[in-house]
C-alpha cells in the first residue's frame, strides 16, 4: 500500500474554523481522483514541525498503481482543478507531505 499525507496550513485570511468548513465544503467534492506533487504546488520538503491544520491521505494499491494514476490524462487534469482549488485556502509554503510504503507489524 502506497499513502502520500498531507499536513496542510491554512492561509493567513482563514480561521481554523472557516479553514476546515472550506476544505469539508468546497473542496472535499473535487476529490474523486487525486495528484500529489510538492513542486506544482510549491511546497518544500521538509521535516520542521508546524501547528497544521488538516491532514489528507491519499492511498493506492502499490506503486504501480500510484504511477498509472499520476500519469493517466483523467488524473493529470483532475490534479490541476484540485491544485487550483487547493491554493484558495491553503498555504503551501507552511504545508508538507511526505509518502510512505505501508509496513503492517501487527495484522489481521
Amino acid at each position: 500500500m502506497i499513502k502520500l499525507t498531507f499536513c496542510l496550513t491554512r492561509r493567513s485570511e482563514f480561521t481554523r474554523e472557516a479553514f476546515q468548513d472550506y476544505w469539508r465544503t468546497h473542496h472535499a467534492p473535487k476529490v474523486a481522483a487525486a495528484k500529489a506533487a510538492a513542486k506544482a504546488r510549491g511546497m518544500e520538503i521538509g521535516d520542521d514541525l508546524h501547528d497544521f491544520d488538516g491532514v489528507a491521505e491519499l492511498w493506492w494499491e502499490n506503486q504501480a498503481a500510484f504511477e498509472a494514476a499520476m500519469t493517466n490524462e483523467e488524473g493529470q487534469r483532475h490534479g490541476k482543478i484540485l491544485a487550483e482549488d487547493e491554493a484558495t485556502f491553503i498555504d503551501f509554503s507552511r504545508s508538507r507531505f511526505f509518502m510512505v510504503e505501508e509496513n503492517v507489524v501487527i495484522g489481521d
